[in-house]
């Protein structure tokens, strides 16, 4: 996770920001970059696990919209449980 943060000024949602293993590359750039799943978090009691497994190798459930709403967060994708976090091993 390389983004989680508090926002909003009426609805308070955490929004955040996770770099998935693997690659991706863009067919007509040739170039090679990270593939980014960008999220929101409605749950307190699930932002705070996260936040305490910032640099673990996490695994998400979440719910996807059609559409954001404030109240859930700039996402359409609104993580509602960490299924596991595993600390990454050192020197990766």
């Amino acid at each position: 996770m390389n983004y989680f943060v508090k926002k909003g000024y009426v609805f308070k949602t955490y929004e955040g920001r996770l770099i998935q293993s693997g690659i991706r590359t863009q067919v007509t750039g040739g170039t090679i970059g990270s593939n980014e799943f960008m999220f929101s978090v409605t749950d307190e009691k699930v932002a705070k696990k996260l936040s305490s497994n910032a640099g673990s190798f996490l695994e998400l459930h979440y719910k996807e919209y059609l559409h954001t709403l404030p109240w859930r967060g700039v996402s359409v994708f609104v993580v509602d449980s960490v299924v596991s976090a595993k600390p990454l091993a050192p020197g990766m």
